[in-house]
């Protein structure tokens, strides 16, 4: 899983390079709206990875030693902050 989302991070860091890229050399910009639209989205399925990950991990554990109810406050002021107001 680690691995997983690493390997996912290296390819969206290339990708903004490639938006950089794109900008420099004064492409149209529909296409780098396209390709900033792909970014979004890449990053968007890797923090649902690690909310998965989240959930089926650290909440399940958390509820086993009965500290569920701080690692659920914890989960929404990260959710507060990750998700558009």
């Amino acid at each position: 899983s680690l691995r997983s989302l690493v390997n996912r991070l290296s390819r969206i860091e290339g990708h903004i390079r490639g938006v950089k890229t794109m900008i420099q050399e004064s492409r149209p910009c529909p296409e780098v709206l396209v390709q900033i639209a792909a970014v979004r989205g890449a990053l968007d399925r890797v923090a649902r990875m690690i909310l998965d990950e989240h959930l089926s991990e650290c909440i399940a554990r958390a509820a086993q030693d009965g500290n569920i109810d701080v690692e659920i406050e914890e989960l929404k002021a990260a959710l507060d902050r990750f998700l558009p107001k």
